[in-house]
């Protein structure tokens, strides 16, 4: 239930505010808005609002604005509970405190664009210097924390089993749950517990690479489980599974791109029953035909669409039945057997950014048409310029880009033109975790838990760089609440003031 009177007027106006938009659509239940009249009438709390709120059992609402406030506001939220809670759910409450734009509730951010919200987010720090509090982990993993609220979710393998763990922003646990037999990864920097997790506020969903998709309620119930590849055939990657979960408005998307049948299904929040299947097969050669990117979602004229990088091609799908809507092919114009892709696509301003042939291209893309678009919706293509690995952050129409050796490069967005080029410092590790823009900086993780940190401009200078003394990192880092979370393979780090 939405927390609907903390002892503050500017929290029933924003309830109240969100009723009469709902209600306005309805104007058979006009009646709530009358209560909204000034009146002088001393209503029953009920027990659970009084708990809530502080209130008597028999009391006037406080002041004239609460009277023309907050009745009319619980009377709708009552009725509109769901629908409220779906309007704001985003914005959450967690011990009292209200988190919105900065949740980080995906592996790209709450955009999945790369961009953290706010400001005064830490640019130095040392394994011992600024650093809140650092936790380890029970079990290895590779994937990306999420947060929301007061908690943070990580994903990892304890003793043989999928696990998720929830700890709060002091970094305590507060439970962890298994869900099913850990598939160990092949790869040295690969584990059974690739992808990230995702949540909404309500619930948590984890995939693993042992295709089994979670969903969990956010005190680490089991509320459904599904085995992808029980239901639709083993995994045929030759490495390790790395796609993330991803949410649309009321389904939960995974996206399977392997040797044989390719598809993207969807499963309903709630229940997890399958809501559609979209098979993907691209007759992309050999390995070429694998991919390990994340499908981002986007709204585009009210719509909500899936843009899927892989096999050779961005495709496009309506979110609410899979259905393709357009193409674009010619990434791969050689016929590449070994073009398999792990870094995502990234889209703004209605505009889709490609990396791919193993960080040898980049291409953007216009949105929009029907079928394959290749010929006409291909606004440029870069040669020789891209990313393997991380996956470009997007913002206020520059791309901004880090490939696997740590050259670093600002585009255009509309024209691909390079506004500038910084080449980081080199050593024998590689940069697989993703660039994320926050607070004008740009932060970019090695390998060996070094963050190197820029301005986010067309000098792309360097500001800072920070050492966590060689701890392994291909997990990207987290930048929510002025604070940056870091997680390496076996260790949670928390940056900034606690």
């Amino acid at each position: 239930m939405i927390d609907l009177a903390r002892g503050t007027e500017k929290n029933a106006a924003f309830v109240f505010a969100t009723s009469r938009r709902l209600i306005s659509h309805l104007p058979f239940l006009g009646f709530a808005m009358r209560l909204s009249q000034p009146c002088s009438l001393s209503l029953p709390v009920s027990p659970c609002l009084r708990s809530e709120s502080g209130l008597s059992s028999h009391s006037p609402v406080g002041s004239a604005v609460g009277k023309r406030i907050v009745w009319g506001s619980i009377v709708a939220a009552l009725l509109f509970q769901p629908a409220i809670a779906e309007f704001a759910g985003r914005a959450g409450t967690d011990g009292g405190k209200a988190y919105g734009a900065e949740n980080w509730p995906s592996w790209r951010g709450p955009k999945g664009d790369g961009v953290a919200a706010g400001k005064g987010y830490p640019t130095r720090w040392s394994k011992t210097e600024n650093v809140a509090w650092k936790i380890a982990l029970p079990g290895k993993g590779s994937s990306t924390p999420v947060v929301w609220g007061e908690r943070v979710f990580v994903t990892c393998g304890v003793d043989g089993k999928n696990t998720i763990l929830c700890l709060d922003r002091n970094g305590k646990t507060l439970w962890n749950t298994s869900a099913g037999n850990e598939t160990p990864g092949k790869h040295k920097k690969a584990t059974g517990a690739n992808p990230s997790a995702v949540t909404d506020g309500k619930h948590v969903y984890a995939y693993f690479k042992s295709g089994d998709l979670v969903c969990l309620d956010m005190d680490g119930k089991l509320v459904w489980q599904r085995n992808l590849q029980e239901l639709f055939g083993k995994d045929t990657l030759w490495w390790d599974l790395g796609t993330s979960p991803v949410l649309t408005r009321g389904q939960v998307v995974v996206a399977v791109m392997h040797s044989g049948p390719s598809f993207v299904v969807a499963f309903d929040k709630a229940s997890g029953q399958q809501a559609w299947k979209q098979d993907r097969n691209l007759d992309a050669p050999s390995e070429a035909a694998q991919s390990y990117s994340t499908p981002m979602v986007i709204e585009d004229g009210g719509r909500e669409l899936l843009v899927v990088l892989g096999a050779d091609h961005v495709t496009t799908h309506d979110a609410a039945t899979g259905a393709e809507l357009w193409r674009v092919g010619g990434l791969n114009p050689t016929g590449h057997q070994y073009f398999r892709s792990i870094a995502s696509a990234v889209a703004a301003d209605g505009i889709v950014v490609a990396p791919y042939a193993r960080g040898a291209s980049l291409t953007g893309v216009r949105m929009g048409g029907s079928g394959d678009v290749t010929k006409t919706h291909v606004t440029w293509a870069l040669e020789g310029l891209g990313a393997d690995v991380p996956t470009p952050a997007v913002a206020d129409g520059k791309v901004y880009l880090c490939t696997d050796k740590g050259d670093v490069s600002c585009l255009d967005l509309k024209t691909g033109k390079t506004l500038a080029k910084v080449a980081l410092e080199r050593n024998r590790n590689a940069y697989s975790a993703s660039p994320i823009l926050a607070g004008g900086h740009l932060y970019l993780t090695r390998e060996d838990g070094k963050t190197f940190v820029l301005k986010a401009d067309t000098t792309l200078a360097t500001v800072a760089s920070n050492e966590l003394d060689g701890e392994f990192v291909v997990a990207t880092p987290v930048l929510v609440d002025g604070q940056v979370l870091i997680r390496t393979l076996d260790n949670l780090y928390c940056i900034g003031s606690k």
